[in-house]
């Protein structure tokens, strides 16, 4: 079974999207990882907007992020505040200013050309890469972070959802965030 088309293929639409999150860290007047840290705090729900989690998800050391947060605290675009049922640990949010320094337009081209699939390929598409992630993840033993209406653990309610795993309550917003808990396997 040769698998080098679609490998190669994923490979070209990782570098494509990588150069153009480093484009924007660039226009930004960022380093890249500060960027991407912005970005993943934008994304991330109230179980994944740790530094440790952060760290987990950039596969950075815990220095290289530190340090990054910093200059994003000082700068204003980044605020650490106390959990409030653990004040031992730590949450960060992104501020006003840090989401005003986050430029959509990458995402905008990628759902235009996207739409430009028939749904039937969009959704074949999908489920493909949505098996090869967990498929990979298993035997690898990763951390997905994926979106958590995708989960295993997900509970879609008609007034409100609910995390299978930690029985809290979601809301609409919460289940369209990543998680740093994520189950592959779950059709959305």
């Amino acid at each position: 079974m040769d698998t080098n088309a679609l490998h190669s293929l994923l490979v070209s639409i990782s570098r494509v999207l990588q150069c153009e999150q480093r484009r924007m860290a660039v226009a930004a007047g960022l380093p890249a990882v500060q960027w991407a840290i912005l970005h993943y705090l934008r994304m991330a729900n109230r179980y994944s907007n740790t530094p440790q989690a952060l760290t987990e998800y950039l596969g950075l050391t815990k220095g290289t992020v530190s340090q990054s947060i910093k200059r994003l605290e000082q700068r204003g675009w980044v605020k650490r505040v106390a959990d409030a049922r653990d004040g031992r640990v730590q949450r960060l949010a992104l501020s006003r200013d840090g989401a005003k320094q986050l430029d959509d337009s990458v995402e905008a081209e990628w759902h235009a050309a996207a739409a430009q699939l028939p749904a039937a390929q969009r959704n074949a598409a999908e489920a493909a890469l949505r098996q090869l992630l967990t498929g990979w993840q298993q035997s690898r033993q990763g951390i997905s972070f994926g979106v958590c209406r995708s989960c295993a653990h997900f509970q879609a309610g008609s007034r409100e959802h609910r995390c299978g795993l930690t029985g809290e309550p979601l809301s609409e917003d919460d289940s369209t965030r990543i998680c740093r808990e994520h189950a592959c396997g779950a059709p959305p």
